[in-house]
């Protein structure tokens, strides 16, 4: 089922509604941008005009204005924690999805076999299937499972690392890497031999969040078979448990973690942050950045052939986000998103508890958009949410839609994704209720307890 039909109650679109969009921040932060004739900057080769060609890794400005927010307003990192980003450690981009395909096209190579396999955890945010497919890993992803309690199933990926490692087909050497060589260019691109993906924090579609033990052993896993572990973080400052009159204090990043443990100024990383402002302030904008451990491996991906053709791609929505991060509004935004989600939150739990089957295992969600839901034994996901959809107008996302192609878990079976962004507190009530009254005429149809 599509998102985007007609339904009066919709749990599967992830965006904010549209009461909540920022307009006027958007609107003061653009005129204070853009109604100066000249700007300071506006022939500085690392930053421009806001509505001319970027540079290749984005306006330095808004590079600082990111790290400073990063660093000292919601991390709070200490001055000599290592942890601690610099805007040469960044690419800015145009949001999350193509910031993923853009990493993948930039530092993986599975066409050849010199890249041999893809990780990716399941379930999955729902359409990084395709990314990974258009970047040529149709046949070679593999599916690392969420155990809870922060953790992912590592032993099963070091056991398949171990037997990727083993396999004679695949090929390693210079002849694989020749594709990719540029004349044009200096030095050989740095690509991995294995990639991951992840959401780690406030996961779309599960909503848990790994624990810090969790995020060191996979780093530690990555540097061993040099493979790069790609990081969706998109939803870690909208945090449930903090005050909504400050700033959130996020879950550190594996990027983070990554930058505290190397020594080595020359060194790629294994870890890359997938950033976006999407989540926070308005889809719409799209834009976003990539976060790395030195400045190698930023650079490397704004030396993409698209990117050096017309400069970073979001050159003006870039600086509209940069001046509300210096105006104080972007926290705004931030602060009135984490306040009425939480409330929505709440009321999906307090109704799920009342009018879902006894059964149902669902936690209450502590940040981000989405959550899990799985009804219990006896309970078809699939046919539930047809007669939903049907009956009162009610869109599910079926656990289905959240597979890894190719390594499937029938997740479809008795989840369902529920979104808190787009339905206001009381269609929440009202339509879980209505979901109820499926459940119970179902259960009393099948002979199952409700």
């Amino acid at each position: 089922m599509s998102m985007d039909i007609p339904g009066v109650f919709n749990f599967f679109k992830g965006h904010p509604s549209f009461r909540l969009l920022p307009n006027r921040a958007v609107i003061a932060a653009t005129t204070k941008l853009l109604d100066p004739e000249f700007r300071d900057y506006d022939d500085d080769t690392n930053n421009r005009h806001p509505l001319t060609y970027g540079s290749d890794e984005g306006a330095y400005w808004v590079r600082d204005a990111i790290t400073t927010f990063n660093n000292d307003q919601t991390f709070r990192f200490q001055k000599d924690d290592r942890g601690r980003s610099k805007p040469e450690f960044l690419n800015l981009d145009s949001g999350a999805s193509y910031g993923v395909l853009s990493i993948l096209l930039q530092t993986t190579l599975p066409h050849t076999g010199y890249t041999k396999q893809a990780f990716v955890v399941t379930p999955t945010y729902f359409l990084i299937n395709s990314c990974f497919i258009d970047a040529g890993f149709s046949g070679k992803i593999t599916a690392i499972d969420e155990i809870g309690n922060g953790e992912i199933n590592i032993d099963l990926l070091e056991r398949k690392l171990e037997q990727f490692e083993k396999d004679p087909k695949d090929s390693q050497g210079e002849e694989a890497l020749k594709p990719i060589m540029n004349p044009l260019r200096k030095g050989q691109k740095k690509i991995y031999k294995y990639v991951m993906y992840c959401i780690p924090t406030f996961s779309n579609p599960s909503g848990s969040s790994y624990s810090e033990e969790t995020k060191l052993k996979l780093i530690d896993i990555a540097r061993k078979y040099d493979m790069l572990i790609i990081t969706d973080d998109v939803y870690d400052m909208l945090t449930f448990e903090e005050p909504f009159d400050e700033l959130p204090k996020p879950l550190i990043r594996f990027v983070q973690l990554d930058r505290r443990s190397n020594e080595d100024p020359e060194s790629y990383g294994n870890t890359v942050s997938n950033a976006t402002f999407s989540k926070l302030i308005a889809p719409g904008l799209r834009f976003g950045y990539h976060e790395t451990v030195t400045d190698k491996l930023a650079a490397q991906l704004s030396h993409g052939g698209a990117n050096t053709s017309g400069g970073t791609p979001s050159q003006l929505n870039s600086m509209i986000v940069g001046t509300m991060l210096l105006n104080g509004s972007a926290a705004k935004v931030l602060s009135r998103f984490r306040e009425e989600f939480a409330n929505r939150a709440e009321a999906l739990y307090e109704s799920i508890k009342k009018f879902l089957p006894k059964e149902t295992m669902f936690e209450m969600p502590k940040g981000g958009y989405f959550s899990w839901l799985t009804l219990p034994e006896g309970y078809d996901a699939r046919e539930i949410g047809k007669i939903a959809y049907e009956t009162y107008g009610i869109i599910l996302a079926n656990g289905s839609d959240f597979e890894v192609i190719g390594d499937e878990r029938n997740w479809g079976a008795r989840s369902i994704r529920m979104s808190i962004s787009f339905l206001e507190v009381d269609a929440i009530s009202s339509g879980i209720e209505l979901l109820g009254k499926v459940c119970q005429e179902y259960a009393s149809k099948k002979g199952i307890e409700f």
